[in-house]
């Protein structure tokens, strides 16, 4: 994968589940959680504004975050399939943080060390050690919410398990491009998932392993998703305020 693809995927990961997390303004359970989900919808903004000018500075074909983010169309989004998925209930959005903070954080943390000989090592090692602090607390945040909900009432447990066994077959594209990372999530995710005493599928039992999203191919689900975050930046083209 070239450098900008795969800069593009981090961003669009990034964007993407900005976009999902910022669904829950003004509709969490409580003020205080309505809060938190904004500021770490507005923590991915940030990153993925970051990775989307580096890899318009990598293209070189005068594409900034705006352009990259706001004017292109799906097949051209590089995201894994995983952070667009519907927002779904409460549960489901934990779940899913969980999966994708523990990726991120075992991402950054080796992107921040790579001393790659690229043209993008630099500049996203610097990306990346902003990130792990912010990707730290996403963490620990999801990662509390999902013990409280497993660990829970009958109906919160029932919940969690749902999105667990809903969203784990998403999780295997993640890896495609750093397959050594996926242990160290693992030593990341599973012993959330045992204290919270939910159950995840054992690798061999999952047969359906969506994949595509690093080369354009998505679910239905994204389309809708960027009609709304495109829709005022293609209705007023060149517009500023």
């Amino acid at each position: 994968m070239s450098d900008v693809n795969h800069v593009l995927g981090l961003g669009d990961d990034a964007l993407i589940t900005a976009q999902r997390l910022a669904e829950w303004s003004a509709r969490a359970h409580e003020l205080e959680e309505d809060i938190a989900l904004s500021n770490i919808a507005l923590d991915q903004l940030g990153q993925a504004r970051l990775l989307l000018t580096l890899a318009g500075e990598l293209e070189g074909a005068g594409r900034d975050e705006d352009a990259l983010a706001y004017l292109r169309d799906e097949r051209e989004f590089r995201n894994v399939q995983l952070v667009e998925l519907p927002r779904g209930d409460f549960a489901f959005t934990m779940v899913r943080m969980l999966f994708v903070a523990g990726y991120q954080a075992e991402l950054y943390l080796k992107l921040a060390d790579d001393d790659a000989d690229t043209v993008a090592a630099r500049p996203l090692a610097e990306i990346a050690a902003k990130a792990i602090k912010e990707v730290a607390y996403h963490l620990d945040h999801s990662s509390q919410w999902t013990v409280r909900l497993g660990d829970g009432t009958e109906e919160s447990r029932r919940r969690a398990q749902d999105a667990v066994d809903a969203l784990w077959p998403y999780t295997f594209e993640l890896f495609e491009t750093h397959p050594e990372l996926r242990e160290g999530w693992l030593g990341r995710v599973d012993p959330v998932l045992d204290t919270a005493t939910l159950t995840r599928p054992a690798d061999a039992d999952v047969t359906f392993r969506p994949r595509g999203g690093r080369d354009g191919v998505h679910t239905e689900h994204l389309g809708y998703l960027l009609a709304e975050l495109q829709h005022l930046h293609r209705s007023h083209p060149g517009a500023t305020w």
